[in-house]
């Protein structure tokens, strides 16, 4: 094969390649102890349902605060979580929960928190 024709292939393929990891995950199903089914955003969700990013939390790790929600988690409030963590989240930032349940998202890591989902507020 002449060079130019292995170079242009060479270049397709490392396209096509680089190009493969950008694609948005498939958004995994929140799971619901009241049977409501749902998907968390692709933006959100890294994984799937048992080894993914994203879990419902209990309402225990929650505190809403005039400036948001405090959350506090430690090992086994969340699958990624290994030691104790503290996030907060301004109401204007947190997802519409489609459950009334709170979820949570961490990627990269356990430091992360990407997405926070929690039902509507009533005062």
């Amino acid at each position: 094969m002449p060079k130019h024709r292995r170079c242009i292939s060479t270049g397709v393929m490392i396209a096509f390649f680089s190009g493969a990891g950008a694609l948005p995950a498939a958004a995994h199903e929140a799971h619901s102890p009241m049977g409501v089914k749902w998907k968390y955003d692709g933006y959100c969700c890294n994984g799937d349902s048992k080894s993914g990013d994203c879990q419902m939390i209990s309402t225990r790790n929650v505190k809403i605060t005039n400036q948001g929600y405090e959350i506090s988690l430690g090992p086994g409030d969340h699958r990624l979580i290994t030691r104790p963590h503290h996030f907060t989240m301004p109401q204007s930032e947190a997802r519409r929960s489609k459950d009334e349940e709170y979820h949570l998202c961490l990627y990269p890591t356990e430091d992360t928190l990407r997405c926070f989902y929690a039902p509507d507020m009533s005062y």
